[in-house]
């Protein structure tokens, strides 16, 4: 799948997901646009996508405040020419029981993982109708975003809500030959999911690495999944083999859930 010639733009690039993704879309060819609150190892995000031979711009942004968001986005897509592919990926999680969710914590969550791909759609699909491009929109989805669980109950709202994005912005966009899709990770072994795993054992009082355990044990293809294994489904998102898809959310879980 070659991405020769194209810009795409990743936020939460830093580390994690994200940072697979960059990678992954530079070796495919493409230049890429790094986003994130993290500009320290950020920069190490963009020496190594320079190193595989691909432009790299590095800017720091908040996802959550939308005219930051899109004057960031563009300035760097300006600076590299142009912009095909936007992918939204940045996202926080929050573990804690439903009946003690405080109006800050939802709205904090709320204001990164929706308001962010929100803001990224917006603000990508503006540059693509400008310059009539027939460009790619990327939402980070979930499982959760398929199937609530329990200590989860914001975080998988804020993935519904992205699936309900991704469905709306297609149909309002495919005239414009922009498709809109999300990927939906199951267990990835990132700093992330560290953290979910460290608080759900403080608030169920069972021991570190039982509940990571619970679940991967119920992954039919029997491993933890790696960032690259949803880095490679992005890039299949971001090539020209899927230019007729659009509107879906896939998971790409290994076998855990199944719809």
């Amino acid at each position: 799948m070659s991405l020769s010639g194209k810009v795409a733009a990743v936020t939460g690039a830093a580390q994690g997901i994200g940072k697979a993704i960059a990678l992954r879309l530079a070796k495919d060819g493409a230049d890429v646009i790094l986003l994130d609150v993290k500009q320290d190892i950020l920069a190490q995000t963009a020496k190594e996508v320079e190193a595989l031979g691909r432009r790299a711009v590095a800017l720091t942004a908040d996802i959550s405040n939308r005219d930051q968001f899109a004057t960031t986005l563009r300035e760097a897509a300006e600076t590299l020419g142009g912009l095909d592919i936007m992918v939204n990926n940045a996202g926080i999680c929050q573990v804690k029981p439903v009946l003690e969710i405080e109006p800050a914590e939802i709205e904090k969550i709320f204001s990164i993982n929706v308001q962010g791909v929100l803001w990224g759609i917006q603000a990508a699909a503006k540059i693509f109708k400008e310059k009539g491009t027939k460009g790619k929109i990327i939402n980070a989805c979930s499982i959760a975003g398929h199937e609530g669980y329990p200590l989860l109950g914001a975080y998988s709202a804020t993935k519904f809500a992205v699936r309900a994005l991704t469905q709306s912005a297609a149909k309002e966009l495919a005239s414009s030959g922009i498709t809109v899709n999300s990927y939906c990770p199951g267990i990835v072994g990132t700093d992330m999911w560290v953290t979910i795993d460290q608080r759900m054992a403080e608030i169920t009082g069972t021991e570190v690495g039982a509940t990571y355990k619970k679940y991967v044990e119920g992954i039919a293809l029997g491993r933890v999944e790696t960032a690259d294994d949803v880095a490679g489904f992005v890039a299949y998102l971001s090539s020209s083999d899927a230019d007729y898809m659009t509107g879906q959310s896939v998971l790409i879980d290994g076998g855990l859930v199944f719809r």
